[in-house]
């Protein structure tokens, strides 16, 4: 699919797609943003309609709540989640929406293909995540992701 609101990015790892599954889903804490940055995994509900939510933490004392909505998870191949919506005491609530956050590995010769995608509504909101440093953040994070998988 081809989304001019799309940003990007996507990596080779010379590793297994199930050692890259378990990876990317259950060691996000080592891998999630890029250094000195660092993310807490505050709730994960595995399932479309479930809760996501994890603070990340800067190095300046920086704290960013990120609470969403699992729209997918297909569980060693790919999830998907949005802020468009929380969920909070088994309600939910519409929020200003950013984006869609797809995440999904497919094995690729002797490894595996990463890619990890940002959807957005409007062009403006995909300009300002460029602006915000997607490729390189993104990009680091693929990288952080992809040295975990390959070590020995």
């Amino acid at each position: 699919m081809t989304d001019s609101h799309e940003l990007t990015v996507t990596e080779y790892i010379e590793a297994a797609p199930g050692k890259v599954w378990d990876i990317l889903a259950n060691r996000q804490e080592e891998w999630w943003c890029p250094t000195p940055w660092r993310v807490e995994i505050d709730h994960q509900d595995r399932r479309a309609g479930g809760r996501c939510a994890m603070t990340m933490y800067g190095p300046n004392g920086e704290v960013m709540p990120n609470e969403g909505i699992y729209l997918e998870y297909t569980e060693g191949r790919r999830y998907v989640v949005t802020d468009a919506f929380t969920l909070a005491d088994g309600e939910y609530a519409p929020t200003g929406p950013f984006m869609l956050g797809i995440w999904e590995i497919a094995p690729e010769g002797s490894g595996t293909r990463f890619t990890g995608r940002a959807r957005h509504w409007t062009a403006e909101a995909r300009d300002q995540h460029e602006k915000m440093g997607f490729t390189e953040g993104w990009g680091v994070v693929a990288q952080q992701l992809k040295a975990l998988c390959e070590k020995g």
